[in-house]
C-alpha cells in the first residue's frame, strides 16, 4: 500500500522541481537517511530571477544544511531596507535588523548563486537527478509513495491536483538586470528603493560576488505593470534611463552599464494560497503551495522553511497522510500571516492609488518610530514574527553562523 514502508528509508519519494525548494527538501531528506529523486522540466536544471535576500529564516535552514559558509562566500551582508518617497525625500521604509538583536541580518545573493550552491551539494549526495521531464500528473510517477511538488507557481501537478487555487496575476511585476557593483555614493550593506507615489518604484540590492563571478555585483530594478513592458522595450533606453537618473542621479553608475533592453528581464508576479497544500500523495512546497508579490522578500525563505519542515515530518511519522498533515499544520499560520501581510502592503508601493502613496508617506517612518514598533517591522521582514525557526525545530543562532561580508 502506497506510504505503508513507514519511516524506513526506503521510502519513496519523487520531489518535482529543482529550485530552492526542491533542491532544499532533498538535502533535508537526504540527511535523514532517504534518497528522493528529483524531477526538472528544463533540459538543463537552472534558475529563474535576479536577486533575493536570505532572511534569518531561510539562513538558519541553509546552516542546518551545512550550507552557511557556501552562502557567505556567494552573497553580501544586508543590515538595512530603506526606501524614500520622491521627491521630497521622505523616508517610508526603515527597517533595521540590529532592532532583532545582535547576530541578525540579511544575505543578498543572486538566485544563480543560490541555485549553484544547493544544486552542488544535492549533486554530492549522488541523487537522482532527472531533467527535462515534465511532470504534470501524479500517474507519470506510479512507483513513488510521496511526490513533493515544488514546481513553482506555474506547477502543472498543482493545476491537475488542485484545480481552481484562485491565482490572482498581480498588475505589477518589475524589470531587473544585474551589473558591477559602483561603490560609492551607494551604500553597499542595504537595500535602497525610490518611489514616486506607488506607482514608481526604483531599487538597488547589493549581491556580492556569487559563485564565479570576478567582481561584486548588484541588481537594479524598476516596476512596471505588465501591460506596459511591451512599451517600455520600444520607447528605447534613453527615456528610461533619463526618468532613473531624474529619481535618483546616484544610480548612474549602474546605468551606464545598461546598453540594451535586453539586459533588463521582466518578472511577473501573482498571489495564491492554498487552504490545504495536499491532495492524495501529492504534497506542495514552496511557490507551488503559496506565491505572492516580493515585497516582504519571503519567497525564498517560506520555500526553505517548508522544505525543512517537510523533510523532517516524513522523519517523525509512520505513514505519508499523517506526515503530509503534519507539515501542512506546522507551517499554516506562519504563512497565511505573510501571505496576508504582502498582499495588504503590496499596494502601498506597487499600485495606481495616490491616496495609499499619501498615507504610506505621511505615516509609515512615524510608526516605525513607536516604541516597540521598529522591531514588529524587523520582524515582519526578516519572517521572524510568529516564531518560525523554535516551531520549525531550528536554531535561531545558524541563521548568525552565516556571517556575511
Amino acid at each position: 500500500m502506497r506510504g505503508s514502508r513507514g519511516r524506513t528509508s526506503d521510502l519513496k519519494i519523487a520531489i518535482v522541481g529543482c529550485g530552492p525548494a526542491g533542491l532544499a527538501c532533498a538535502l533535508t531528506l537526504h540527511r535523514l537517511g532517504y534518497r528522493p529523486e528529483l524531477f526538472e522540466r528544463f533540459g538543463r536544471a537552472k534558475p529563474l530571477g535576479s536577486g533575493i535576500i536570505l532572511q534569518p529564516t531561510g539562513l538558519a535552514v541553509l546552516g542546518a544544511l551545512g550550507l552557511g559558509p557556501a552562502i557567505q562566500a556567494a552573497g553580501h551582508r544586508i543590515d538595512r531596507i530603506v526606501g524614500y518617497s520622491e521627491p521630497a525625500h521622505r523616508r517610508v521604509l526603515n527597517v533595521n535588523y540590529a532592532a532583532l538583536g545582535a547576530g541578525h541580518f540579511g544575505i543578498a545573493i543572486h538566485r544563480t548563486a543560490l541555485f549553484d550552491v544547493l544544486y552542488a551539494a544535492v549533486r554530492a549526495t549522488n541523487l537522482q537527478v532527472n531533467t527535462a521531464t515534465e511532470i504534470a500528473h501524479p500517474g507519470a510517477l506510479p512507483d513513488f509513495d510521496l511526490i513533493i511538488d515544488a514546481s513553482g507557481a506555474r506547477s502543472m501537478l498543482r493545476d491537475c491536483t488542485q484545480p481552481h487555487t484562485g491565482i490572482q496575476p498581480l498588475r505589477y511585476g518589475a524589470i531587473w538586470g544585474n551589473f558591477d557593483w559602483p561603490g560609492a555614493p551607494l551604500r553597499a550593506n542595504q537595500l535602497e528603493q525610490r518611489y514616486v507615489n506607488a506607482h514608481t518604484m526604483v531599487g538597488v540590492l547589493p549581491l556580492g560576488r556569487g559563485v564565479n563571478q570576478s567582481s561584486d555585483q548588484v541588481a537594479l530594478f524598476w516596476s512596471l505593470r505588465h501591460q506596459d513592458y511591451p512599451a517600455w522595450r520600444s520607447a528605447g533606453l534613453e527615456s528610461w534611463k533619463t526618468r532613473v537618473r531624474t529619481i535618483w542621479p546616484e544610480t548612474a553608475a549602474i546605468l551606464d552599464q545598461v546598453q540594451s533592453v535586453d539586459q533588463m528581464v521582466l518578472a511577473q508576479y501573482a498571489h495564491h494560497t492554498l487552504r490545504k497544500p495536499y491532495a492524495g500523495h501529492v504534497v506542495q512546497i514552496g511557490d507551488a503551495a503559496h506565491a505572492t508579490s516580493p515585497q516582504l522578500g519571503q519567497g525564498a525563505n517560506m520555500a526553505l522553511l517548508d522544505a525543512w519542515t517537510l523533510g523532517n515530518a516524513v522523519q517523525r511519522n509512520s505513514d505519508v497522510q499523517s506526515t503530509i498533515r503534519e507539515y501542512a499544520s506546522s507551517r499554516r499560520w506562519h504563512v497565511r500571516s505573510f501571505q496576508f501581510a504582502s498582499l495588504a502592503l503590496t499596494p502601498f508601493y506597487q499600485s495606481d492609488s495616490r491616496v495609499l502613496a499619501a498615507f504610506r508617506d505621511f505615516s509609515f517612518d512615524f510608526l516605525s518610530r513607536l516604541p516597540g514598533c521598529r522591531r514588529i517591522v524587523a520582524g515582519l521582514i526578516s519572517g521572524l514574527l510568529g516564531s518560525p525557526l523554535r516551531k520549525a525545530g531550528l536554531d535561531a543562532s545558524r541563521s548568525s553562523n552565516v556571517k556575511g561580508d
